[in-house]
């Protein structure tokens, strides 16, 4: 028999590895990267014993989900593990379930909370687990945007499609404006469907997805999209610019995935011969044009798992994922696609100790960090929802 070691390497204890632990900042990065502060240490070994009592105590009233993103410590007690919208979907597939511990960020037990039963409770072990590119549309400013294509006699030509990734204010808003949701794994599903409605479509709140499914998958060009700055007077556009466009992309992007640069590219490419570079679409357009593949995060799952034993991958994702790929692959040569990337710090927010303090507070009868979407913003959320679904 044949002992395989991991081939993975932990980076050192560098300048750059302290950007990989959260205790740093990149200012050449775009807006929403810092990582402030240290992550949690490491968690006292009985939290794992008081997790597991907890969880056998409540039984089948409780169903914990964790999105892939999570640490070690966290995944080990999911029931479920996915992406946001696979995870919503497991989370309204289990009526009986009292309790969804959703461990994850605001935006994904929103959409839990918009897809279950009114009976069902979902709770966020950290209610400070937000996510940077949702937070970056606000819906006063998408509002003020749709008023400004109003004005321009537009708006029956623009359908809106926002990302999974949004607040449930921001899939309401698309609802009640005839428009959808999308996931990376059905972008250009979602984008086919708007542009039979429309002679343009308004991409919320990642840019850069919204950018490559366009180009890349779409057959737009980069003349055909336009981005909207919601710091700036009318977007930063004129009024000839938002006529003429096919897509215009709000100014928004992934916190972990935006740190990926050509750069990184390159340097993977000459210091590891015939490397595969995997990334996730929410990268940036040159990014995923030089990359080999370009899938969502179950998509790069599955390709790391489909991979030749001796093949080599540097992975554009976030840093839990990739590590746990390569602990699970130890044939395969898998690393990060650049070394100074950090954790998503809000996904980081759920760790050991949140875990065992929501599930103890479940135990003793009171419902901790409770996320309840307002009826009306539910039921137009879920109007863009049940359209995506509907998506052929």
């Amino acid at each position: 028999m044949i002992l395989v070691t991991s081939t993975w390497t932990e980076p050192s204890n560098t300048a750059t590895a302290l950007l990989l632990l959260g205790r740093g900042t990149d200012p050449a990065s775009e807006r929403g990267v810092d990582c402030p502060g240290d992550l949690p240490a490491p968690s006292d070994p009985g939290l794992v014993e008081r997790a597991r009592a907890a969880k056998a105590a409540l039984g089948d009233r409780v169903f914990v989900l964790g999105h892939h993103y999570q640490r070690d410590e966290v995944i080990q007690f999911a029931d479920v593990t996915g992406d946001s919208f696979k995870l919503a979907r497991e989370a309204a597939a289990r009526p009986d379930a009292e309790f969804i511990v959703f461990c994850g960020v605001h935006f994904m037990a929103e959409s839990a909370d918009i897809l279950t039963s009114p009976a069902q409770r979902v709770v966020l072990p950290d209610l400070a687990a937000g996510c940077s590119m949702a937070d970056m549309a606000v819906l006063g400013q998408v509002e003020t945007a749709w008023e400004q294509f109003e004005d321009l006699g537009l708006t029956d030509q623009i359908i809106p499609v926002t990302y999974m990734n949004s607040s449930a204010d921001i899939k309401g808003f698309v609802g009640r404006n005839k428009g959808v949701v999308c996931t990376s794994s059905n972008a250009q599903r979602a984008l086919t469907w708007a542009y039979e409605q429309g002679s343009k479509v308004f991409f919320l709140p990642d840019q850069h997805l919204g950018r490559n499914t366009a180009v890349l998958e779409m057959g737009l060009t980069l003349d055909d999209c336009v981005l909207y700055d919601p710091h700036k007077p009318n977007g930063g556009l004129t009024a000839d610019q938002v006529r003429d466009a096919k897509m215009i992309l709000w100014r928004g992007h992934c916190s972990v995935h935006g740190r990926f640069t050509i750069d990184s590219v390159r340097e993977v490419r000459a210091r590891v011969p015939g490397v595969n570079v995997l990334v996730h679409p929410e990268c940036r357009h040159e990014v995923v044009r030089a990359a080999d593949q370009v899938g969502s995060t179950e998509y790069i799952i599955k390709a790391l798992e489909a991979a030749p034993a001796g093949s080599a991958w540097a992975v554009g994702t976030e840093l839990n994922l990739v590590r746990r790929m390569a602990n699970a692959h130890p044939d395969k040569q898998i690393m990060f696609l650049d070394r100074a990337v950090c954790y998503c710090s809000t996904m980081n927010r759920i760790d050991l100790p949140h875990l065992v303090w929501a599930l103890e507070e479940l135990v003793a009868g009171r419902v901790p960090n409770q996320i309840a979407v307002d009826p009306d913003t539910a039921h137009h959320a879920r109007v863009a929802l049940d359209q995506m679904l509907a998506l052929p």
